[in-house]
């Protein structure tokens, strides 16, 4: 188990944080990159302009290089009270008039249509140098250079830059924002835990879902039909654990007597009476023990676990028949099995199955008279199972109450706990089908379980 889960208010913060510094990290590089091509652009054209303005002061006399420019243009081409200024033209490479050593070469080269412009080192400092060149008509062509240090170009970057600072405080704002919005999203998700940590812990139920936003009703009605599901299998715990004690103490009770009385009989004869009663007792305690571990079998939550198979309904039921056979042919009951001369598959778990089908041949079984008979038919659409009997039957208003635990028709007789087919009902529900009854001809009554769609109800004669 994690020892440190994640909070999901964490989780949110970092998925919506994170591409909001993503955002303005890119941001505060293009505005940077953006503030150096806007200066550079802005000033390269400006020292282009001088570099033209001192090339058109340049001519060729017979060969000879001459620079009109007056001491007072010299003076002003110079002057600037931030940065220097410096020029250099050159022939070929070599220096002819201005300052030698500027560098005709550099980083961050940049073309523009009057010539192009550069960063180098000149005199110790870093400049931008303005190249132009200009036709000679010679065996080489003149090249103008004029640097110029990058004060103001670094002052312009810096104000441009700062102009991006309310970017910043509104990255800030955004960040606080998305936090406050995070944690109020939050809220109600701790407004359902604080409900179900507060009464469905103790009660399991179910938390009011009346002011819990729509996006959170379905993790809301999740929980709720997890503690509706939890109560429902605590209901059957106790239903169960009342019901065995309460079916198994009459038994028990009677098996108890029955031993003293056994262990007073005043001979041998009596005590096998006795111990023949017993016996008869021990079956039906017996049964009854195993209807109840049957009951604790059926979890409706389990219907997906079921370990299914493709099985012969009819081979299936013939099984399950033969041994209860001679429990009919002993109280002169004709059993009649109807094949239907054609394999009929459903998916089931054979072992609920054939408990179901079993239950249903015990309930005739009980309830059919000596000289009565017990029915056995199959349908292939849907497959259905049906037993009827020749017995006493209930009236119509019982069809549905018998499939109720503990309920036994009003004409019911003999000894018989009322739960054969309620488990009848409980397996056919977990595998999909149906079980219900019917009339079976003037009096009798007919079981089915109905594997697939429903049809109407035919009576059968």
């Amino acid at each position: 188990m994690n020892e440190h889960p994640q909070r999901l208010q964490r989780r949110l913060l970092l998925r919506l944080m994170l591409p909001l510094l993503v955002i303005f990290a890119a941001a505060a590089g293009v505005g940077v990159y953006g503030a150096q091509s806007l200066t550079d652009g802005v000033f390269d054209r400006w020292l282009l302009d001088a570099a033209q303005s001192l090339a058109h002061q340049v001519r060729v006399d017979q060969g000879n290089v001459v620079v009109d420019l007056p001491p007072a243009a010299a003076a002003l081409l110079a002057y600037d009270d931030i940065d220097k200024t410096s020029y250099n033209i050159t022939q070929g490479g070599r220096h002819l008039v201005g300052k030698a050593g500027i560098p005709a070469r550099g980083r961050r080269e940049a073309f523009y249509r009057a010539g192009r412009a550069f960063d180098a080192s000149f005199g110790g400092e870093l400049v931008r140098v303005a190249a132009v060149e200009i036709k000679s008509g010679g065996s080489s062509d003149l090249t103008v250079l004029v640097a110029e240090t990058t004060r103001k170009r670094q002052r312009a970057q810096q104000t441009i830059t700062l102009m991006m600072l309310p970017m910043g405080l509104l990255m800030v704002a955004a960040a606080v924002t998305i936090d406050v919005a995070v944690r109020r999203s939050i809220r109600p998700l701790e407004t359902i835990a604080s409900r179900w940590n507060e009464r469905s812990h103790t009660s399991l139920q179910s938390i009011d879902i009346v002011d819990i936003p729509g996006e959170l009703m379905p993790f809301a009605t999740a929980l709720n039909d997890l503690l509706a599901r939890l109560r429902a299998m605590l209901v059957r715990e106790r239903q169960f654990a009342t019901t065995a004690a309460h079916q198994l103490r009459t038994p028990l009770a009677g098996l108890q007597l029955g031993l003293a009385r056994a262990a007073a009989a005043p001979d041998l004869e009596s005590a096998r009476q006795v111990l023949h009663e017993l016996e008869q007792s021990t079956q039906r305690t017996a049964r009854l023990s195993q209807q109840l571990l049957m009951f604790g079998r059926l979890d409706p939550e389990s219907s997906q676990g079921l370990d299914r198979t493709k099985v012969n309904l009819v081979d299936l039921t013939r099984d399950v028949g033969s041994a209860f056979a001679e429990s009919f042919l002993d109280k002169g009951i004709s059993f009649e099995l109807r094949e239907p001369g054609e394999t009929i598959l459903v998916d089931v778990q054979p072992e609920l199955i054939a408990e179901a089908i079993g239950n249903i041949l015990d309930n005739a079984l009980r309830h059919t008279p000596g000289g009565g008979r017990v029915v056995i038919e199959f349908e292939s659409l849907p497959a259905t199972l049906r037993v009827c009997d020749s017995g006493h039957g209930v009236g119509e208003d019982e069809y549905d109450s018998i499939f109720e635990r503990f309920v036994r028709g009003r004409g019911a007789s003999g000894i018989g706990s009322g739960l054969g087919l309620a488990i009848v009902r409980d397996v056919a529900k977990l595998h999909g089908a149906r079980a219900r009854a019917r009339l079976a001809g003037e009096r009798g009554l007919c079981v089915e379980i109905v594997f697939g769609d429903e049809r109407p109800l035919q009576k059968t004669s």
